[in-house]
């Protein structure tokens, strides 16, 4: 039978999944960090729309 990571000790299965778990997170923070950001504001302009528009009667067709 072949030793797997299964048949580790508890101490160092913790420790790979620790370290796993570390390089993910890392991974993900990269990621939004390097991500285009929106500065022209344009993802609000439909809610701003509907804000304004909030009260008034429908127009009709």
């Amino acid at each position: 039978m072949f030793p797997s990571f299964h048949n580790a000790d508890k101490p160092t299965h913790r420790r790979v999944m620790a370290v796993g778990l570390l390089l993910c997170l890392v991974f993900v923070v990269i990621s939004f960090s390097l991500r285009p950001q929106a500065e022209s504001g344009q993802a609000l302009l439909k809610a701003d729309r509907l804000v304004r528009t909030a009260g008034e009667p429908h127009k009709a067709n």
